[in-house]
């Protein structure tokens, strides 16, 4: 068995690449610590022939959803910024990895720039990877998904959609919703896309995955209702 089996931050998805390989993300074992095991606070590729792994990047907390890009087949993928530095930071993130062994900053460095009051100071000398896009804090962006469909009308076509579970830790509550983020000259634009779950300090419901189907649609789940939604587009309203 080549996964640690510590519990935190242990609910996963796992998917295969472009390449064939298998990638599993392994969570930090705890809110903010430094585990000896490289294998924490990173995501795995695995070969399926030969069962080998390897650590692809490392630096990342609590990351759930990631998909790749349809053009360039770089991998994004979202991370869940640690707990108790306060209401608004530090950001969630959306990264990409570019390639192997790339590092995004946990439990050194959050967001763009952040230094982590316990572990900023030992950072060691490597180059971080800032996050492509950052998020409100505590909004638990966890599954996302490219929608690479005709379906939906520009810009939507090539967006990259996110589940966002909600806070569970902040003053006034934050997520609860299915964002987007489209592309103008290759540069984001974050938006929301479906709201209504929370109303007020209340909320009916808390998205977990999206996933674009192959007739054009877009599935939400959510795991608070046991439902999961089909999206899709009517030309002629």
């Amino acid at each position: 068995d080549q996964l640690p089996d510590k519990t935190h931050h242990g609910w996963k998805y796992i998917k295969f690449g472009p390449d064939g390989q298998l990638y599993v993300p392994v969570g930090a074992p705890c809110n903010i610590c430094l585990s000896e095991d490289p294998r924490f606070a990173a995501l795995l590729r695995m070969d399926p022939k030969t069962g080998g792994a390897a650590v692809y990047a490392s630096g990342i907390r609590n990351t759930v959803g990631f998909a790749w890009h349809p053009a360039t087949e770089e991998l994004w993928f979202s991370d869940n910024g640690r707990d108790r530095m306060g209401d608004d930071v530090p950001p969630e993130e959306i990264n990409v990895a570019s390639r192997p062994g790339q590092h995004f900053g946990y439990p050194f460095l959050h967001g763009s720039g952040i230094l982590d009051p316990r572990f900023g100071d030992d950072a060691p000398n490597l180059e971080f990877t800032p996050p492509r896009l950052e998020i409100q804090a505590h909004a638990a962006a966890l599954g996302l998904d490219f929608h690479n469909h005709d379906q939906f009308p520009p810009p939507y076509r090539g967006a990259l959609f996110i589940a966002e579970h909600g806070s569970w830790n902040r003053s006034a509550k934050v997520g609860y919703r299915v964002s987007v983020v489209t592309f103008e000259d290759g540069e984001p634009r974050y938006a929301p896309f479906i709201t209504g779950w929370l109303e007020g300090e209340r909320q009916w419901g808390r998205p977990v995955d999206v996933l674009a189907a192959p007739d054009g649609s877009l599935l939400v789940s959510d795991d608070q209702q046991g439902a999961i939604y089909q999206v899709t587009w009517n030309p002629s309203r």
